[in-house]
């Protein structure tokens, strides 16, 4: 239950980041600000579709998705999907 209280957690804050992403997207005119912004909210969307995808996978191996990790976004942003 612990487990999927934590996917929950992680999937709520996804869509709080997807939310502001997409409020930003849909500005007609982008501030330097916002720009800056939507970079560092991409960069954590990547972060937390990461970490959840690695709890996935350790619950499929049958190993705690507690072991998994939020990764520095220069470690994931290169991954092909």
């Amino acid at each position: 239950m612990e487990n999927n209280k934590n996917d929950n957690s992680v999937l709520a804050h996804i869509t709080k980041l997807t939310e502001k992403e997409e409020h930003l997207y849909g500005k007609t005119d982008l501030t330097d600000k916002d720009i800056k912004e939507l970079h560092h909210v991409k960069s954590e969307l990547d972060q937390y579709w990461d970490l959840l995808r690695q709890r996935r996978a350790l619950r499929d191996a049958g190993e705690n998705p507690g072991g998994a990790e939020m990764r520095p976004t220069d470690q994931i942003e290169n991954y092909e999907q």
